[in-house]
């Protein structure tokens, strides 16, 4: 008898179906393979050197958690996007990521504007967000009922504070001028700043606003100057708070600068020249040649990953790391004490850790229902910039 030979185009609906079915099957498994962790930062500009510190610290805290066989049983992915420090594309970022990647834990926003843009989202899809770097007071008080967003870095409220007293306790400050960025993170320390030093029946010289394209910020330190300013208390990004050096070597004004954490990062004493060393600024977290065990297991760890690693020099800013090394460990065990991905249970995971001994301190707790900030006050340490490092100004 002649076998009868199926024409392929008579096959191919038969096989269509099946490749469907198959991807059908397939991709939930695939999908549940891996659990996602989501970065939102700036990975390009002038702080692009946060970004990829934020990214070593949860890729070495990650490396230790797969290592440990995982979350869940399950090997841990970080899917990173660039915001540009850039509020829209940010929440755009964080919105495929949360949607379209199915992020378990959401971390991002080196830029208080952009962490402000992506809060009301995160509460409202219940979706866990962790701030490892930006400050400003009102990403954790943000006054949702339900609260998703959690940090473990500086904020601005508590900063303030320090910064002020550490300006009376180490200069005698007694009037000082305020610099601030002219955005949203410039604003909540102008609350802070205000706050410290009206409860100390303390009068300042005047509020001059910095903007991140400025080339020179002469003017307004003049009126500072002009109004009896004795110490700056400082508040922006590398570029402008370097232009703020400069001015200053112009108008060879030798004042004391107090300074918020933005020059750490990025090129800060490449771009403020000889003087960056003359601005004190807050830290929560540095490297320094005496770690404790933890910091010198992360630090081997961060010279074995990235062979670029050769000084203490190459890993500013270290409180990128340390926060993110930190709060990536916080999130595995929230995962783990919610047993499952799901936004909510992972958010009351949170408030479910006893312990967790880290590299900036011991959280014991981390978090509670009222307390979305991990750090506080204690957890600060001022630096400077000494050749090309930040290191501490009182070892």
């Amino acid at each position: 008898m002649k076998k009868v030979l199926t024409p392929l185009r008579r096959l191919w609906p038969q096989a269509a179906v099946v490749t469907a079915l198959s991807f059908m099957v397939l991709t939930p498994v695939q999908a549940a393979d891996t659990i996602k962790i989501g970065l939102v930062a700036a990975l390009s500009g002038q702080s692009a050197k946060s970004g990829e510190a934020l990214t070593r610290g949860l890729t070495i805290a990650i490396d230790e958690i797969n290592a440990a066989g995982g979350i869940l049983g399950q090997p841990v992915e970080l899917i990173r996007r660039d915001d540009e420090s850039n509020p829209a594309k940010g929440m755009l970022a964080a919105r495929e990521l949360v949607q379209r990647e199915k992020v378990a834990v959401l971390f991002g926003g080196l830029d208080t504007p952009v962490s402000l843009a992506i809060v009301p989202l995160v509460n409202q899809m219940k979706v866990p967000f962790m701030g490892p770097w930006a400050a400003g007071t009102s990403i954790t008080q943000n006054g949702a009922k339900d609260n998703y967003v959690f940090r473990v870095s500086a904020m601005d409220e508590i900063v303030d504070e320090a910064l002020v007293q550490y300006g009376i306790d180490e200069y005698g400050m007694s009037k000082p001028g305020m610099l601030l960025i002219n955005n949203p993170w410039g604003e909540s320390n102008e609350k802070g700043f205000r706050h410290a030093l009206e409860s100390r029946d303390m009068q300042w010289a005047g509020i001059e606003r910095i903007e991140s394209s400025d080339l020179d910020v002469i003017p307004q330190l003049t009126r500072l100057k002009n109004a009896g300013a004795d110490t700056l208390l400082m508040v922006g990004n590398v570029g402008p708070s370097a232009q703020v050096v400069k001015s200053l070597d112009r108008m060879e004004w030798d004042v004391p600068v107090v300074s918020h954490w933005g020059p750490a990062g990025g090129r800060f004493s490449e771009l403020a020249g000889p003087n960056a060393s003359r601005v004190h600024f807050i830290q929560t977290y540095v490297f320094t040649d005496n770690n404790s065990a933890k910091g010198d297991q992360v630090l081997a760890a961060l010279k074995a990953k990235y062979p670029e690693i050769k000084t203490l020099a190459d890993i500013t800013p270290a409180v990128g790391i340390a926060n993110a090394y930190d709060a990536m460990h916080l999130a595995a065990l929230a995962i783990e004490k919610a047993g499952s991905t799901d936004g909510t249970a992972v958010r009351d995971g949170f408030y479910a850790i006893d312990e967790y001994k880290g590299l900036i301190k011991d959280y014991k707790p981390a978090f509670t229902p009222e307390q979305h900030d991990a750090l506080g006050p204690k957890d600060y340490i001022f630096t400077h910039f000494v050749d090309g490092s930040i290191v501490p100004v009182k070892p």
